[in-house]
């Protein structure tokens, strides 16, 4: 078991006063088993004139806020004290093909196999899938070589995407970040049948003593987990892994639009914006 302590702390500056601000944030890590939440905080500043917070459909915790002192600054900040377990051994034997969720089998999946709007899954996206996914063979093979593939043939790339740039578009270029290269990896699961959730969350900002570095610590990350008839398996195509304790999960759902971190709409005349994002993920004890 590992326990964090991450602080994630956003800061918008307007080029001129915003005189109102709606935001919903996704910023409290679940508890589920393997993982608890021990403490949580989030300051808003200004001070917001209404608050609440609740779950949503996926059982995420949100947090809704109305900022209505003008103000040219926002910051956002989350503090929380989070246990992690290591995740169990996957299913060495299940065949791909037996993960395939149904309305008896398992129902609250089958709505992660359905493809997004506008739709991700292309002939391109499939034919990359069926290479892996080949007859027969062991879920964890597949999705394990995958992961490995994906991994290697698309390039990390910082600004080289949007949060609207599509699964076809990162596809064509063979570049993105770790956001991309989840949805890609759902799609690709999605196009033979298994369902796939966006998992968005946080990396150890330092790593164990003797462990490199990964990519998309101090900033939030994201990765794919894909449905079996025992549990959800979780791997990283960007950092080419499955992963472990180092890994605090905020929210998932069924692409980063259900669970992007901070959005909201604003209400101001200013002609120009900037948002600094930091995260750090520190280990306590």
């Amino acid at each position: 078991m590992s326990t964090y302590r991450v602080l994630h702390r956003t800061t918008y500056a307007y080029s001129d006063e915003v005189s109102s601000s709606y935001g919903r944030a996704y910023l409290t890590p679940r508890e589920f088993p393997g993982q608890r939440l021990l403490a949580h905080d989030i300051q808003i500043e200004p001070g917001p004139s209404d608050r609440s917070a609740g779950p949503d459909v996926y059982g995420n915790s949100t947090t809704y806020f109305h900022v209505t002192q003008a103000h040219q600054r926002l910051v956002v900040t989350a503090e929380s004290l989070v246990d992690v377990d290591p995740p169990p051994p996957p299913d060495a034997d299940l065949p791909w093909e037996q993960a395939r969720p149904t309305a008896s089998t398992g129902p609250l999946a089958v709505e992660f196999t359905f493809d997004l709007t506008p739709p991700e899954i292309t002939a391109d996206v499939a034919a990359y899938a069926a290479r892996s996914f080949t007859p027969g063979r062991p879920l964890i093979e597949a999705v394990t070589e995958l992961n490995s593939r994906i991994h290697h043939d698309f390039h990390y790339r910082t600004g080289s995407t949007t949060v609207s740039t599509s699964v076809a578009d990162v596809f064509a270029a063979r570049e993105g970040v770790c956001q991309d290269f989840a949805r890609l990896a759902a799609a690709c699961l999605r196009s033979h049948g298994l369902a796939a959730r966006y998992v968005s969350g946080y990396l150890a900002t330092d790593p164990p003593p003797g462990r490199e570095r990964m990519i998309g610590a101090d900033a939030t990350h994201a990765w794919t987990a894909v449905w079996t008839p025992t549990t959800w398996l979780p791997f990283d195509p960007t950092n080419n892994q499955l992963p472990d304790e180092r890994y605090t999960t905020l929210a998932w759902g069924r692409d980063y639009q259900d669970v992007a971190p901070l959005r909201g709409i604003i209400y101001t005349e200013a002609a120009t914006s900037t948002i600094d994002v930091s995260v750090d993920v520190a280990p306590v004890g």
